[in-house]
């Protein structure tokens, strides 16, 4: 069932007559998804699966059930000079009918403040339709003042999420620049601290990791509450140095600044598949694909657990999901070729190997299925050959495998030495991983084992959210239900086209947290149900009177306050089970 207080935002369409704006287009989305996240009891699409309909024209409704909300904002930014110009309309999934759409026009200056004022806006008009939100006075703080160096960073932003080799180089370049302009800015800080820890882990240059750690130090001395900078440095902690406690602290620390912060769950995901606790790296994937359920990158790391755990028939299904939602992604290809070799299907592994773009190191996927399965004689030199080309840095340790299968102990043994004494990206999973089983109950892999991948208490609590507390006392309630129907009855506030939840409760010296909260609590209604309640009152009143026999029954719906024909409808016909024009004719016989 789709909960009602959800929203997907989808990109923003790039106006612009440069199309390389396209960045801005998608850091302004990025920011408005990151500020409604901040709102407790509000579910929010997750970057990444908004993102699967860029520059796609489906129908909402589709939408909605694919991602399991009720609201879609959708809109396009049109950015020339110092000047950009934003639209946007909030439409239900259900029926597509437009809640709310306004347009903006600001100074580029200003464009913390106008992510801030759509943010609250869109969710005002959700608190309004579908219940109680607590909503803050600012959802987007400025974090400087320096355009140009915020421009910068969407940039590099925009090419650090492209999570490729080139894309990572170029967001170093850029988010070095950005620093360059504005050293007193955090999030370029962290943006390359984060590039620098999975270079230095990956590719690697130790180096790096020292660049990284430098980076996230002045990043915290300018923001030490950044979700951000947590998620970086636990990213140095687990990839770059294998320290697995300190990276799962920042990991939570970061979740627990952004409870709906995907990447770090991720992150501590992998930590726990790592250290194998697969209980916990299960229970955080699912809740992760809940926020985030068109995410690729997710279905990898699912399956991944299950690879890890054994089960390659799970293991392969989640890498095919990962591959509809991304063809091209490395990742789940080369998973995949994993599983196909556990799973004993030569045909199946050779018609992938062959249809299949970017496959990584297809003659040792081949050559390590023969050695595993034991189906042909191998001559020696086929292995040195493999064993010894150069080839681009792989995402699995596709030469420890096969001296495993080639009988090879000793040199393998050796390999794993050396890539765990370097913690190296790719050996992270050795501690589970199937195809290192020949070499578990060995005393070189016993101590790597305990000396590098001990779990230090991932099963401890992580507590996400506050408790909630009573905003208002019975007896408190009971004297603004008084003032609000007193607003209502006798001033007919309902009439009034423009009123929302913010203008009543000032009008009755409440905020509009208190207010929102009052009705769900008290009067179990949202505040469009509760002022339409009166309209309806009022329309039903004015339909039975003779007087107004002359008006049609969608005129008499304005004169009581409706503003559209479509709610008018809707509602009533909710409420009533009738439509208008039945219920009248059923009260006149």
């Amino acid at each position: 069932m789709i909960d009602q207080k959800s929203i997907a935002v989808l990109p923003l369409e790039n106006l612009s007559s440069d199309p390389e704006n396209e960045y801005f287009a998608d850091g302004m989305t990025e920011e408005i998804i990151n500020a409604l996240s901040k709102i407790e009891g509000l579910k929010v699409t997750a970057r990444t699966s908004s993102f699967v309909f860029k520059h796609q024209k489906e129908d909402v409704r589709i939408i909605g059930n694919q991602l399991g909300v009720s609201t879609v904002l959708e809109g396009s930014i049109r950015k020339a000079d110092n000047r950009i110009r934003v639209t946007t309309q909030l439409i239900r999934t259900d029926n597509g009918f437009h809640i709310w759409s306004e347009s903006f026009d600001r100074q580029l200056n200003d464009v913390f403040k106008l992510q801030d004022e759509i943010s609250l806006l869109v969710a005002e008009k959700i608190r309004e339709n579908f219940g109680h939100l607590s909503i803050e006075s600012h959802l987007v703080e400025t974090t400087t003042s320096n355009v140009e160096a915020y421009n910068t960073y969407l940039k590099g932003r925009f090419n650090h999420l492209k999570w490729d080799e080139e894309g990572i180089q170029k967001a170093i370049e850029l988010y070095s620049e950005c620093i360059a302009m504005e050293p007193a800015y955090a999030d370029p800080h962290f943006g390359l601290a984060y590039c620098y820890a999975m270079a230095g882990s990956w590719w690697p240059e130790p180096s790096l990791l020292v660049e990284a750690e430098k980076h996230i130090n002045k990043g915290f001395s300018i923001d030490d509450q950044s979700a951000l900078g947590y998620y970086a440095k636990a990213t140095l902690s687990f990839w770059g140095h294998w320290d697995f406690q300190k990276a799962q602290e920042n990991y939570i620390k970061a979740m627990q600044l952004s409870p709906k912060y995907t990447e770090a769950e991720e992150g501590l995901v992998e930590l726990y598949t790592a250290v194998g606790d697969f209980d916990n790296a299960l229970k955080h994937v699912e809740n992760i694909l809940q926020i985030n359920p068109l995410s690729a990158n997710h279905f990898f790391t699912k399956s991944n657990i299950f690879y890890q755990k054994g089960d390659f028939k799970q293991a392969e299904k989640f890498a095919d999901q990962a591959l509809i939602l991304d063809p091209n992604f490395t990742h789940a290809i080369a998973l995949k070729q994993l599983c196909l070799i556990h799973n004993g299907n030569e045909d199946k592994l050779n018609h992938f190997l062959n249809t299949t773009q970017l496959i990584e190191r297809a003659e040792a996927c081949n050559l390590l299925f023969d050695l595993f399965h034991k189906s042909k004689e191998i001559q020696t030199s086929t292995i040195d050959e493999e064993l010894n080309k150069e080839v681009p840095i792989p995402l699995f340790p596709w030469t420890l495998f096969v001296k495993i299968y080639a009988n090879r102990i000793n040199d393998a043994e050796a390999e794993l030495k050396d890539a765990v004494k370097r913690k190296l990206g790719q050996y992270v999973n050795f501690k589970s991983h199937p195809l290192l089983l020949p070499l578990r109950k060995s005393a070189v892999f016993q101590k790597l084992a305990n000396e590098n991948l001990v779990d230090n208490g991932s099963s401890k609590e992580l507590t996400l959210g506050t408790e909630k507390l009573a905003l208002i006392s019975k007896e408190e309630a009971s004297s603004l239900i008084n003032r609000l129907n007193d607003l209502m009855e006798k001033q007919k506030a309902y009439l009034e086209n423009a009123i929302t939840l913010r203008s009543t409760a000032e009008r009755i010296d409440i905020s509009s947290n208190k207010l929102s909260y009052l009705l769900n609590e008290y009067l179990g209604k949202n505040f469009n149900e509760f002022i339409n309640g009166y309209r309806l009152k009022a329309f039903q009143d004015m339909a039975l009177d003779p007087k107004n026999s002359h008006l049609t029954l969608l005129g008499l719906a304005y004169e009581s306050g409706f503003t559209s024909k479509s709610v008018f409808n809707d509602f009533f016909k909710k409420s009533t089970g009738l439509t208008p024009k039945a219920w009248v004719k059923q009260e006149k016989s």
